[in-house]
Formats: C-alpha cells, sequence, structure tokens
C-alpha cells in the first residue's frame, strides 16, 4: 500500500482517509514508501529515518516504461523488538508441548 504522504499523481483523486482510533500523533509501526526514484522520495524516507524509523528489508526498483518507481519499508524499532517477544513467546509455549518428544509419535508413519 503506498504511503498517504505521498503527493497525488496530476489529476489522481486524493486517497480516502479512514478515520481511526488512533491519535493523529501515533506513530504506525510500519511504512511503505513507493514513487519516482527522485530526491522527493529520498527525502521522505530520510524524514522517517529521522523520526526514528529504521529501514525493513532491501528497497525495491521497477521501470514502468518511463521512470524508476522504488519502494522502502520502515519499521520502528518498538515493532520489532514486540514481534520478536511475540515469537520467544510461541518458541517457549512449543518447548513446553510434547511435539519433540518420540513418545508424541509413536504409530505414526
Amino acid at each position: 500500500m503506498p504511503d498517504a504522504s505521498a503527493p497525488a499523481a496530476p489529476g489522481a483523486a486524493p486517497a480516502p482517509v479512514s478515520p481511526g482510533p488512533a491519535s493523529a500523533e501515533e506513530k504506525l509501526a510500519y511504512r511503505l514508501f513507493t514513487g519516482p526514484d527522485d530526491r522527493a522520495f529520498c527525502e521522505r524516507v530520510s524524514a522517517a529515518l529521522a523520526e526514528g524509523y529504521v529501514l525493513h528489508g532491501n528497497p525495491s526498483a521497477t521501470f514502468n516504461g518511463s521512470s524508476v518507481i522504488v519502494a522502502q519499508a520502515v519499521v520502528l524499532p518498538a515493532a520489532i523488538a514486540s514481534a520478536d517477544a511475540a515469537v520467544a513467546n510461541a518458541v517457549e509455549d512449543l518447548d513446553g508441548d510434547d511435539f519433540g518428544s518420540a513418545e508424541a509419535f509413536e504409530g505414526h508413519a
């Protein structure tokens, strides 16, 4: 999904803004920037980095027949820590099950 802060293409209708329970000042955990490979795109990603986001994955690029279109995901470090904690808890829950014992698989081919 394109970043809502991206300028709209000439003649395009503005993207609808859905009201949500989050306040306007609450940062999204994940953002994906897309657009032409130009200074404005780099400025948008740089501004997100200045706000505390970190790059997530490699940038992506494609050619639309007339220009290069790029994409870059960014995430908040707290979101990564939260996801890591959730995975760690899930692994701990699995460790408590008998899935790893030979007895759990007896009689199964």
